[in-house]
């Protein structure tokens, strides 16, 4: 019985038995597959350069820890593990890097101004008050039209941006045709204004009010002046060849006319303005034909008003070659060109022709002698050189005559116009040309005056000029005390300082009146120990604002010497921002701070103030500390 019992034992503990080796063999072939998974993923991650992706195996399953610097190498990890092991069996537990936050916007706004109104378009900063921008800009345009395409974001407004759209709302307002464009810490500026002069007040007085830490960028331009009529004057005489006067629509025509008047003999220096009221854009192709006509001939004059062309020939030249010139001119001359081509003839015998002169000596005392029409003409002569001259400088001698040319009294007043420009002189006219000789004091005189006969004479009115120009003399007075001209030049100052272009020793062209006026007064106190200072606010290096001060004093001390004023007892010293007047913390103080000074030097002066330098020889002290490219340095110093 016993026996039986073992027996029936042996079988269930044979397969309780056999069930555990069979565990055993599972366990241990489970692991084997999870090591060869988790070895065999590892290899090819790392393969793959994804060396922060960790893996781990978990019986069949691969699970992929880590932080993946983006979601394609997310991807692409999970990509790589699903090629070892089946994807079905991957387990995904990857995190992504956060996304940083995204980069500001650009922020800029353009605002356009012309006749019709404003119109401004760009992003600008949700803080930005843009109703009361909007308000502003209605008010600026008046009647007129407010156009808002403005877009706004909701991101911190950038450094500079509130200064730089004051400022360019505070320079439009000056500007009735401009374009603004508005950036962080920068303006840009493209505007018109009506003339040369207006330009320079404006780029003058922006470059002034510019605040601190803000760029500008300017470009102002002028219109080119309308010429009426568009007149050109060219000789060749005995004297050689020579402009009268010149006008050209482009750059480009005003080289192409003085080419070809050098082609005809000009050796003296020549210019033509540039304007606008050209009859034709041909007007260099017929004033270049004409000049090379008269070359041809050799000898006489041609004038422009407008579109008629007068060319008048020496009686010295042969009919047959007139001819021929002239009608080589008339075809190469554009269509919109009339010419009127003269052969002078010589004077007849006997009394010759009728005469009228007028003569203006250097006293201020004019003579009118010669023929008249009537009296109506007498009357009127005498009563426009008595306007012109004064009335007790005036000595009329003239006679009435008969059958004289029904132009004449136009010449006759042509003439005495073309006098009024002169300081001394004569006019004479005759029927077939007037003749104007005589000095003046400007330079522009003489093409004035060819610009008025050729207008009121018509296109068959000949005209000679002999017109020099002469520099005004300066009327001396007994020389001033050196104390009394210290405080004439201060007061000259303090009407108007002397200016210089931006973060330059160049002085600006708005101060070439104070610099006259500063030329007169030491013209008549002659020499004098006087310390020409030059001085800086307090914004920017000390080093610099000494080198620039001392530029600026030299600047002045040459253009004094360029001006033929005796330096010999003048000193040219910058002092940099050591010797303020006014409170360098505002933008008024600081224009203050800005100067030239001229002082007496008294005896026993210092000699360490040479440079900048202190009474003990130490370096001024300069509490400004920004880069030299700073903006203020050069915007801001540009009203001094």
């Amino acid at each position: 019985m016993k026996n039986r019992l073992s027996a029936s034992a042996i079988v269930p503990l044979t397969f309780a038995l056999a069930a555990m080796l069979c565990l055993v063999a599972a366990q241990f072939a489970v692991g084997a597959i999870e090591r060869t998974a988790e070895i065999e993923t590892r290899r090819a991650l790392d393969e793959s350069s994804f060396g922060w992706a960790e893996v781990t195996a978990n019986g069949l399953q691969v699970v992929l820890l880590g932080t993946a610097p983006d979601e394609a190498q997310h991807f692409a990890a999970l990509s790589i593990a699903g090629s070892v092991v089946d994807a079905a069996r991957v387990v995904d537990r990857i995190e992504i890097t956060p996304a940083e936050d995204l980069t500001p916007p650009h922020f800029l706004a353009e605002i356009l101004r012309n006749d019709s109104g404003i119109s401004i378009i760009g992003l600008v900063p949700a803080a930005s008050d843009r109703t009361a921008l909007v308000a502003r800009l209605t008010r600026m345009a008046g009647d007129n039209q407010v156009t808002d395409l403005l877009e706004t974001a909701a991101y911190p407004v950038p450094e500079g941006w509130e200064r730089s759209l004051s400022f360019a709302l505070t320079a439009l307002e000056k500007l009735p045709r401009a374009k603004v464009s508005v950036d962080s810490g920068r303006v840009a500026i493209t505007a018109i204004s009506d003339s040369a002069s207006e330009k320079s007040a404006l780029q003058a007085e922006l470059s002034r009010m510019t605040p601190a830490g803000v760029d500008l960028v300017l470009d102002i331009s002028a219109p080119r002046p309308v010429i009426t009529p568009f007149t050109l004057r060219f000789l060749i005489d005995d004297d050689g060849a020579r402009f009268d006067s010149c006008s050209a629509d482009t750059d480009a025509a005003a080289r192409r006319i003085l080419a070809a008047a050098e082609a005809a003999g000009l050796e003296d220096e020549a210019r033509c303005t540039v304007g606008m009221g050209v009859p034709s854009p041909r007007w260099a192709e017929a004033a270049e034909a004409s000049i090379q006509a008269l070359a041809k001939l050799g000898e006489g004059s041609v004038t422009f008003s407008d579109a008629d062309i007068t060319l008048v020939a020496s009686n010295s030249i042969e009919s047959a070659r007139f001819d021929r010139v002239m009608g080589e001119l008339e075809t190469a001359l554009p269509d919109v060109f009339a010419l009127n081509a003269v052969l002078s003839q010589s004077d007849a015998e006997g009394e010759g022709p009728p005469e009228f002169t007028a003569s203006l000596d250097a006293e201020g005392k004019a003579q009118l002698r010669g023929r008249l029409s009537d009296a109506a003409l007498r009357e009127m002569a005498d009563s426009y050189a008595r306007a012109s001259f004064g009335s007790s400088n005036v000595y009329t001698a003239t006679r009435q005559v008969e059958n004289l040319p029904n132009d004449w009294p136009v010449r006759v007043l042509t003439g005495l116009e073309a006098l009024s420009k002169l300081v001394e002189g004569s006019v004479t006219v005759r029927p077939d040309a007037v003749t104007v000789t005589g000095v003046s004091e400007r330079p522009e005189a003489r093409s004035e005056v060819s610009q008025l006969l050729a207008d009121k004479l018509g296109e068959s009115g000949s005209f000679d000029l002999a017109i020099t120009y002469r520099e005004p003399e300066v009327i001396r007075t007994e020389a001033p005390s050196p104390e009394e001209c210290e405080a004439q030049l201060a007061k000259i100052q303090r009407g108007g300082k002397i200016t210089f272009e931006p973060g330059s020793a160049t002085i600006a062209g708005a101060s070439r009146q104070t610099m006259s006026a500063i030329v007169k007064v030491l013209d008549r106190c002659g020499e004098m120990p006087l310390e020409i200072q030059g001085h800086t606010d307090s914004q920017g290096r000390e080093e610099m604002n000494l080198r620039l001060s001392q530029e600026r004093a030299d600047a002045v001390l040459a253009e004094l010497r360029a001006r033929r004023i005796l330096t010999g007892s003048f000193k040219a010293v910058g002092y940099g921002a050591s010797r303020p007047i006014a409170d360098n913390g505002t933008e008024e103080g600081r224009e203050e701070n800005r100067r030239i000074e001229f002082q007496l030097i008294s005896d026993g002066a210092a000699d360490g103030a040479e440079g900048g330098a202190d009474d003990d020889g130490t370096d001024s002290d300069s509490d400004g500390d920004s880069d030299s490219d700073n903006q203020d340095d050069e915007a801001g110093e540009n009203g001094q």
